[in-house]
């Protein structure tokens, strides 16, 4: 019989505890700042029927992507890819209970059957956020302003990323009037905009050709040229201009501005993959040379509580997660100092003060101080060894004359700092330490 590997699955990730720490800044990060915004959390299952990713998620991802199998009775049932259908069935499912806007999110894990990479991962976790309820612009500016609080939560300054915004709407504008596409090249065409830049020139201008008419391919690569050269929406062909598309997006580039946010950029080649988008779309994108890729994204999907049977819910929202929010930070030294969750590593001097040692402890975990108990029984130097290797910031001494005079050595391990404390004097040590250490992160 062959040994088992201690690796996880492809694509998935163990978590010890130091890159625990870290997955919890970020959820807690995340956690804030959306609740300080007013939304509320919720959680939904991890397997959902088949059918409700089939109907609008796009088919790259249902068809290749879906962790598909048929339940014990009988159900074609699917591993979660993503959040946005099944809180769409679950507003659908509380449509009149819920009080508008609703806004609410979720921080959960997904899996998807891709190629492991970079910054992408089979087992991945995202916050998930969204506003339902608003039918204006206003809701699109709150949750673009809402991704951008929490990159400004992590440390991050306004050139170190990007805010790349563009509109279902004027997509489809352009594609039938402006690139004079029917239904079926249009979808063709809205793909490869949306692997624009996971593929060459060459490569682009290829199969952009392909899916024009014979007769349509000079021209419209032609009026292709024209669109990718406009930086600003005010170099859009003049045809597009004056569309109810453009207007709503130039609305909300002025909310965005009012509310501070100056690295927001227009990008017509700016398509989002899902089949559910119907108004404005964006992605956040790093700017770090050696990371220089969108790192998130969201938009308008004002039809999909609507395919559950009730009347549609106009709906915003957006999904950041973990890996790539680890990359950014990792590009741009904004990682803090993350220590073990255990205040004390309470080192015995000799067995027969355990048991003091012991009572000791549930004192002090009474006074909320965290406490791991070397009850291994070996000597001194191994009880040190661990416990600097566990990151713990402090080593408590206990033997026999320590529970005798009720007054105990608590070392720092960072600074190698040691004093003789009191119970009392200890507990405010390290609860004081604690809050320094809060505060810088």
């Amino acid at each position: 019989m062959a040994s088992l590997t201690p690796q996880p699955y492809k694509g998935a990730r163990d978590f010890y505890p130091e890159d625990k720490r870290l997955q919890n800044y970020i959820f807690d990060t995340w956690k804030r700042v959306v609740e300080r915004y007013g939304y509320e959390e919720y959680g939904a299952p991890l397997l959902e029927p088949y059918e409700i990713y089939a109907a609008k998620t796009g088919q790259e991802i249902v068809n290749e992507q879906t962790y598909t199998f048929t339940d014990r009775g009988g159900r074609n049932v699917v591993i979660r890819p993503e959040m946005t259908p099944s809180i769409s069935r679950m507003v659908a499912g509380q449509r009149q209970e819920l009080s508008y806007p609703a806004r609410l999110y979720s921080i959960a894990n997904f899996l998807r059957y891709e190629r492991p990479q970079k910054g992408r991962e089979r087992e991945f976790w995202q916050l998930n956020a969204d506003i339902f309820g608003v039918e204006g612009v206003e809701a699109d500016a709150e949750i673009i302003t809402l991704a951008s609080e929490i990159m400004k939560a992590f440390g991050a300054k306004d050139s170190m990323y990007k805010i790349r915004i563009n509109s279902r709407k004027l997509i489809n504008v352009m594609m039938a009037d402006y690139l004079e596409l029917d239904v079926m090249q249009a979808q063709l065409m809205i793909k490869l905009f949306d692997r624009k830049d996971k593929i060459s020139h060459e490569e682009f201008r290829d199969q952009a050709a392909e899916v024009f008419d014979e007769d349509q391919a000079k021209k419209g690569l032609q009026k292709i040229a024209h669109l990718l050269s406009a930086k600003t929406m005010g170099e859009l062909p003049e045809s597009l201009l004056g569309t109810d598309a453009v207007k709503e997006v130039r609305d909300l580039f002025t909310l965005l501005r009012e509310q501070g946010i100056t690295n927001a950029v227009f990008d017509i080649s700016l398509m989002r993959g899902f089949d559910y988008y119907t108004g404005i779309v964006f992605e956040v994108f790093d700017t770090h040379p050696d990371n220089n890729r969108a790192m998130f994204g969201g938009g308008r999907y004002d039809g999909l509580v609507g395919l559950f049977g009730v009347e549609p819910i106009a709906t915003v929202g957006f999904a950041p997660g973990q890996t790539m929010t680890e990359e950014f930070l990792k590009s741009h030294d904004l990682i803090p100092k993350l220590r073990s969750t255990t205040d004390i590593w309470m080192i015995v001097l000799h067995p027969d003060a355990l048991p003091g040692a012991q009572k000791l402890a549930t004192a002090l975990r009474k006074e909320k101080v965290t406490v791991a108990v070397d009850i291994s029984g070996r000597k001194l130097d191994k009880q040190m060894k661990a416990a600097i290797k566990s990151g713990v910031p402090y080593m408590l001494f206990v033997g026999e004359n320590e529970l005798r005079d009720e007054v105990y050595s608590l070392k720092e391990i960072a600074t190698e700092k040691e004093q003789k404390l009191s119970f009392e004097r200890v507990v405010t040590t390290v609860i004081d330490h604690r809050h320094k250490r809060r505060s810088t992160l």
